[in-house]
């Protein structure tokens, strides 16, 4: 069987734009309100626009958002106004303020998101293994449980498509090890940086050093999953086997 797996596109891609050119957009909107903003306050917007930056994408972009901020904090709000010069030495002591400001904040905004989405790919990845470990440890027929590893692998690794085959090691495909390394005629591949190899992927299954299989893999191109989920792909084939074999598996508390 084989299921198509869509993706949103990544907003982490247009982050770089949105650093360059939402600050400027942020002083157009303020200009009208020059004379009566004091500098404190239109610092703390731009501010909040780096943030933004910073949450949806990379340090870089929040790095190239605080640039950003700190030239056109000068081009609009230090006199004299719409030039890139900066007479007082007060303007120029807050541009730097802001620039610093700017980047300090954005590389705690980036840490944090990164920390969140850890946490919720480690939530994730740990409800799939406990799932599938409970319907190893319930399922009357083996079968369920492989059609079920077959749909998690196909989602977990944004697969094109998943097949089963048992009992046969026939030709010599790329394979993804059980450490989540992938191998493609005999030496290693990269699929920290390439992603698994554009053509159908074996994943062992083994139970008591016994092999019963594999699923056949075939990768999404230009789709990288992380050695996490490629580790995760390897757990879920193991209770494949177990239940191929007739061990019950205990649930991941």
């Amino acid at each position: 069987m084989t299921r198509s797996s869509s993706r949103f596109p990544d907003p982490a891609r247009f982050a770089p734009a949105a650093g360059l050119l939402l600050p400027p957009l942020v002083c157009l909107v303020l200009v009208p309100f020059r004379t009566r903003l004091s500098d404190t306050h239109v610092v703390l917007v731009l501010v909040v626009a780096v943030v933004a930056v910073a949450v949806l994408g990379s340090r870089r972009a929040a790095a190239l958002a605080a640039l950003s901020a700190a030239a056109w904090f000068d081009f609009f709000f230090a006199p004299p106004y719409e030039r890139f010069t900066i007479s007082g030495p007060g303007d120029a002591a807050t541009a730097v303020l802001l620039l610093a400001v700017g980047l300090a904040v954005s590389r705690l905004a980036v840490r944090t998101r990164r920390l969140a989405v850890i946490a919720i790919t480690d939530a994730d990845h740990l409800a799939r293994i406990h799932e599938t470990a409970r319907l190893a440890g319930s399922a009357v027929s083996p079968h369920v449980v492989v059609d079920h590893v077959r749909d998690q692998l196909v989602s977990l690794l944004h697969l094109r498509g998943c097949r089963f085959e048992y009992g046969t090691l026939v030709g010599h495909p790329p394979r993804l090890e059980q450490d989540g390394t992938v191998v493609r005629g005999r030496r290693p591949w990269d699929a920290d940086t390439l992603g698994l190899p554009d053509q159908e992927v074996e994943l062992r299954v083994f139970h008591n050093g016994r092999f019963h299989g594999r699923f056949m893999m075939l990768p999404t191109p230009g789709t990288v999953p992380s050695r996490q989920a490629r580790l995760v792909a390897t757990t879920l084939a193991e209770q494949a086997g177990s239940a191929i074999a007739g061990t019950p598996t205990a649930p991941v508390s």
